[in-house]
């Protein structure tokens, strides 16, 4: 390849620009992988539930966790696809930038000395040409010479000075000519070492070490390209287990457990209502709504209250929700749903006391090291932050033991149900024969939710129908006492009145333990309204006062 030096030139770039190019396509892989790491982490971001949010409370099914543990695998998923990314860079990209740059120093040196060679030939040619042609031209002149004497010597009319002249003349040509020939000959054979030790030495010298470089260049993208795939070999081990961490969360998903809990959370702590009695219509009856009528009702019958003179059954757990606010003490709620909001609240109040009291205790602490270095800070500085801290302290409490009463109340309410149950089996009705209970109304909250069932109780049975008005002369059911509105109260579903504070109404029906009380405005208006919002008098004389 001794003649191929430019096509050699020319194959050395373009391995060069290979080796960029690939490092363009390892660069371009990188920046995708963290893209794509990017993606996903913001997947899992956009999917994971917000800190005191509804959604938080969703992820105590085994379905939900089994998502969130796939969301967070996801993150380390992601994870490895940036560790791809830095060992790329740094093993692949960084290297050969550095390589990349070496190997155009070398290459520029190694051409650089090459063509230094050829240009030193090229030299040597020139001045072997010149050489030659300086002994080719004395030659030619020291002939002319030679022949101008010869001529000048056989003419008999030149002067022997003339012809003297021309011999000097001759002699001197021929000598230069002499000269010129022992200085081409000089020439020729420096010229002959001079190129044998360039196509042979030097020329094979540079071309071997452009060799060893372009070979060194080969294997070295080789060793990249292997790191390229060991690079994604690495991480394969991690991203697996990461795929068996979904499938683990996927396998611990049960949906027993996930029945239960949606059970234990939506449970309202009430009895199904009792069965409904046939009415026949086509006997005479005698309809009246007094308490001394009521001795031989069934204990499972059903009465409804008379709302507007029209009395109308119910299905309780097919009832509308009111969306509006409920009151402080969750008294809106089934028992069941009640107890554990209160209990919740109470948690929360807790905490919030204990934060207070760990602030307390570092000013404290504070307070105190200041009161043994003053030059630290005024000792007097905290007082005020610890009064405030202490007054918290003190409301809190207050609003913990305001829960805890309620809380109390409804847990010892609810079981009641099994002394309702003895009832049923006749032994209260045994125990008070001379006075009858009043009927237990399945009652709907304002919210829609359900007051507790009292089907266990010696109940009245009362028709009803709204396409006969001859059932709408039913007695009005008497007073035991009267009360005070505390608050006002905005009735808007069935079976509830409103009423305005400060109104002094009717109690025809107390509490039954389901947070309502039963009163009257007129013969035409009357319903149920929160116990908590009334302040009740009962008249002792009245019967099932």
């Amino acid at each position: 390849l001794q003649d191929q030096f430019d096509n050699l030139e020319k194959h050395t770039q373009w391995g060069i620009d290979v080796l960029e190019k690939y490092i363009k396509f390892v660069k371009e892989r990188t920046e995708i992988e963290l893209n794509y790491a990017k993606q996903l982490r913001n997947l899992s971001k956009k999917y994971q539930p917000k800190k005191n949010s509804k959604e938080e409370e969703e992820y105590r099914y085994t379905s939900t966790r089994a998502f969130l543990a796939t969301l967070n695998e996801m993150n380390d998923y992601a994870g490895q696809h940036e560790v791809i990314s830095e060992n790329m860079t740094s093993l692949i990209t960084g290297e050969l930038t550095r390589y990349v740059q070496e190997l155009k120093q070398e290459r520029k040196s190694h051409f650089h000395d090459g063509r230094k060679a050829q240009q030193h030939i090229e030299t040597c040619w020139k001045q072997l040409e010149a050489s030659k042609r300086r002994f080719e031209r004395d030659c030619k002149e020291a002939d002319r010479a030679q022949q101008y004497f010869e001529k000048m010597d056989a003419d008999i009319n030149v002067t022997k000075a003339d012809v003297e002249k021309a011999r000097q003349q001759a002699q001197l040509r021929h000598q230069m000519a002499e000269d010129s020939k022992a200085e081409y000959s000089s020439t020729l054979q420096k010229f002959n070492s001079e190129q044998h030790d360039h196509y042979y030495t030097h020329i094979p010298n540079i071309f071997q070490k452009i060799q060893e470089m372009e070979e060194r260049r080969i294997v070295r993208i080789g060793e990249s390209m292997k790191t390229f795939a060991e690079v994604d070999r690495q991480v394969i081990p991690i991203i697996g287990k990461c795929l068996d961490e979904i499938t683990k969360a996927a396998e611990s998903i049960d949906h027993k457990n996930d029945s239960q809990l949606v059970i234990e959370a939506f449970k309202s702590g009430f009895e199904p209502p009792g069965d409904i009695d046939f009415e026949d219509f086509t006997q005479p009856m005698k309809r009246t709504v007094s308490e001394s009528s009521l001795s031989n009702s069934r204990g499972d019958g059903k009465s409804e209250p008379k709302f507007g003179g029209k009395s109308k059954g119910k299905l309780w757990p097919f009832i509308k929700k009111n969306k509006g606010a409920g009151p402080e003490d969750f008294s809106n709620l089934p028992p069941e749903q009640r107890r554990k909001k209160l209990q919740q609240k109470v948690d929360e109040l807790n905490k919030d006391i204990q934060k207070e009291m760990d602030q307390r205790d570092a000013l404290t602490k504070m307070k105190d090291v200041y009161i043994k270095n003053p030059q630290m800070g005024d000792a007097a500085s905290v007082d005020h932050r610890l009064a405030e801290l202490g007054q918290n302290i003190e409301k809190l409490r207050l609003e913990v033991q305001k829960f805890e009463g309620w809380l109390a109340e409804v847990e010892g309410r609810l079981p009641m149900r099994t002394e309702q149950s003895r009832r049923q089996s006749g032994l209260y009705e045994a125990q008070n024969t001379s006075t009858v209970n009043s009927c237990a109304q399945d009652r709907e909250s304002p919210d829609g939710s359900y007051t507790e069932e009292q089907s266990q109780e010696t109940e009245m049975k009362v028709p009803a129908t709204d396409f006969d008005d001859e059932f709408d002369d039913e007695e009005p059911l008497p007073t035991i006492g009267t009360c005070k509105a505390l608050y006002t109260f905005e009735g808007q579903n069935e079976g509830t009145i409103s009423v305005a504070e400060g109104e002094m109404l009717y109690v025809i029906e107390e509490d039954k333990g389901d947070g309502w009380t039963r009163i009257r405005r007129n013969e035409d208006e009357e319903g149920y309204v929160p116990t908590s919002y009334v302040e009740v008098y009962l008249d002792k004389n009245a019967k099932g006062a």
